[in-house]
């Protein structure tokens, strides 16, 4: 309360569009992550934490190479970068990237992908793989990526069939009769190696 007390008041900006950040019993409660998890959500939080250009319009767009950097974030960086950003928070919920530590998804390969497709000099065109994007094709050409390991690659399903079949399988071959079968198989097969090795030896010495 006397943190709170001591803080600068601005009476232009109303407390609803204000963080909920709350620090009463010196205990800080920041933004649930809840209200990133939907796109719409999402939208809403990125409107009240950020001035967009759409709630605070510019009497004509300002000139790009003499405005202001606030004036160039606000109306050409925000209304473009703030949609995607909340589309990333979206993927990266599917991904669950919110539950593991590692995941197969790359945050920058999705938004690259995403403000590619969404440029609207690119209206009419057709969707763009980010691996086809030819930009990204000239970079990886001199930047080669290392290989994504397998277990990112599988989904849950995949993996628990591997993991399912390898211990049956394991299972299966610590039976008394399998283990007994396995060494009859070994012997049998360096016994045929000796004699195709001995007679290969007299073939040759014959041609001799």
């Amino acid at each position: 309360s006397e943190y709170e007390a001591e803080q600068p008041q601005f009476p232009d900006v109303r407390e609803s569009e204000c963080a909920s950040v709350s620090l009463e019993a010196g205990i800080l409660q920041p933004l649930r992550m809840e209200q990133f998890y939907s796109a719409p959500a999402a939208d809403t939080v990125v409107q009240q934490l950020l001035p967009m250009a759409e709630t605070a319009p510019f009497p004509e767009p300002p000139d790009p190479k003499t405005c202001s950097p606030q004036e160039y974030l606000e109306y050409y960086i925000f209304p473009v970068l703030l949609p995607g950003m909340a589309e990333l928070l979206h993927q990266a919920k599917k991904e669950k990237c919110f539950e593991r530590k590692r995941t197969k998804f790359i945050a920058c390969d999705f938004l690259t992908e995403w403000l590619y497709n969404k440029n609207p000099k690119r209206k009419d065109e057709s969707f763009t793989e980010f691996f086809s994007i030819p930009f990204v094709n000239d970079w990886l050409k001199d930047h080669p990526r290392t290989p994504i390991p397998l277990s990112l690659l599988l989904s849950e399903e995949e993996a628990s069939i591997i993991i399912q079949s390898f211990w049956r399988g394991y299972r299966v071959r610590c039976n008394s009769e399998i283990q007994e079968l396995r060494q009859w198989q070994k012997q049998l097969r360096e016994d045929k190696n000796i004699f195709k090795r001995v007679k290969e030896f007299w073939t040759k010495q014959e041609a001799k």
